[in-house]
Parts: C-alpha cells; structure tokens; sequence
C-alpha cells in the first residue's frame, strides 16, 4: 500500500493519529525533564487541503471536517492544533491547510525539549525544511530506519519516536520489527509510536504476532476499523502501535477514542476503535 501523506492529509487516520500524538505528548510533559521527539518519517509538514493531491482523493471531508463539525469538548486540542496553522486563512467551508505530526510536535515544544525530524523524499524535504522555517527543529535527509537507530538513546532522559511510513516497500514490516527489535535493545525504556493502515485483519494479525515475539511487555494497540466488516482491497482505517505509553496517556483513552469512533464513523457504519495490550 503506498500512503504518501500529501495525498491523505487530514483524513480519518490523520485525525486519530494527531489527536493521540498530542494527547500522548503532553502526558509526557506532565514532567518537567526536558523530552526529545523524533519523527523518522517527517513527510511535508503542512498541507494544503486545496490542493492537486489532497483533492485528487477528497479523504480530509471524512476526517478533519468531521472533526470540526463535531462539538465533543474531548477533540478541542486536536481542533486547537489544526486552527493554529490557518489563523488569516479563510476557513469558510473548513480548514485550508492541515499540520503534518511536524507541525503539531512544533507547537507542543516546551523551551527544554528537542525536536528532529526526517524525511528521505527530495521533494517533500524540501517542503518540510520550508515548513519548519522559524521553529527549533533539525531537519535530517536519511533513510528512516537508519536514523531511528542512530538517535538512540536521547540525549534528553526520556524521549518519543514517531513512526509513520508511506508502506510503499514491501519489506515495510519486516523492517519495522527489525528495528523495532534494535531500538529496545538501545532504549528499553522509550516511548516510540508506529502508524499503520488497514486492509485485511488477516494479515495484520500475522504481523501483530511476529511483534508481540519480540517480547516487549508495554506495547499498546490502537486499531480504528471504519466499517463494520472489511472491505477488499480498499482502506478499511488506521492503527498505532505504542511502546512504553505513560500511565496519564492511557487512563484517560477511553473517552477519547470514543469520542474519535463516533466523529469518524462513515454513513450507515457504526465504526470501531479500541485499544489493548499486545501480550493480552
């Protein structure tokens, strides 16, 4: 499955996705220690939601505007974010312009936090160094799994890495959990966050299993199905995986998930999010 983020900006996954990455993070902050967030897989950074790419495929009005349109209390920080980066845009009909997970770690950062992101693609580099024009981020061009393991451990005490793959390698997977593997045995103690697609519950449960053989006792599953049984051979929703989540990020989950399904759920599907352990 190739998931170029400039193509699905602001849609479903991106709603869950960043609505759990800024409730997560400032958990994190709950302490005052200085926190490292790095982002292997950095993509563009903002998006136009008027764009070629965006437009081509129409996924934001399922997501973002959905969430927008929502009034539950429970998705204000997520909503927060987002308006952040259209404040002088018109937002007659929605947002314009969406914040990639770089955009959204950038205003999250406390004076004594390290931000590094990275971004392999030429051209969505490019745009991200734009993007991040006038924040304290170090912007890297490496391969991702290579610069996963090479900031490990963090300088800072504790630190989050974010793992958000386009899947466009087949061996997308297979190096996940490699490196995945590698990065425990550097950095038992961090807390590092994989985004994943959905296809066919199937598969991912071959990959849930040669994952939870890695033996890593604090591994939290976030799966959100958009209907209510599969549907071949399209996007069925999105999942994270999350290692080493703080007590504060998982008591309060539930009624934000909830509050994430029932925003979500597509015409005549109830939809389904839930979160639980992987040694479960």
């Amino acid at each position: 499955m190739n998931y170029r983020h400039s193509f699905h900006a602001g849609n479903s996954a991106d709603v869950v996705k960043h609505a759990l990455l800024i409730a997560l993070v400032r958990a994190l902050q709950m302490k005052p220690g200085a926190l490292t967030m790095i982002d292997t897989h950095a993509g563009c950074g903002l998006y136009d939601l008027a764009g070629d790419h965006a437009r081509r495929t129409g996924e934001a009005t399922q997501g973002v505007l959905r969430a927008f349109a929502d009034t539950n209390p429970l998705l204000g920080d997520y909503r927060a974010a987002v308006e952040v980066v259209n404040e002088g845009t018109d937002q007659g009909e929605g947002p314009r312009l969406y914040p990639g997970s770089p955009r959204i770690l950038a205003q999250l950062l406390r004076p004594q936090d390290v931000l590094i992101l990275n971004e392999k693609h030429p051209e969505d580099a490019a745009a991200l160094r734009r993007a991040m024009r006038g924040f304290p981020a170090a912007v890297h061009q490496r391969d991702a799994y290579e610069l996963w393991l090479a900031m490990l451990p963090t300088r800072t005490p504790r630190g989050v890495v974010v793992v958000d793959p386009p899947y466009e390698q087949t061996d997308e997977r297979a190096r996940i959990v490699a490196t995945l593997a590698a990065a425990m045995r550097k950095w038992a103690h961090g807390v590092t966050v994989i985004w994943y697609p959905l296809k066919s519950r199937t598969a991912h449960a071959r990959w849930k299993d040669q994952l939870r053989r890695l033996g890593i006792a604090k591994f939290l599953i976030v799966e959100h199905w958009l209907y209510d049984t599969d549907q071949p051979d399209i996007y069925n929703g999105a999942g994270l995986f999350i290692v080493n989540p703080p007590f504060a990020f998982t008591q309060g989950l539930a009624p934000l998930l909830e509050a994430l399904r029932a925003a979500l759920a597509p015409e005549g599907h109830s939809g389904e999010i839930t979160a639980g352990w992987l040694s479960d």
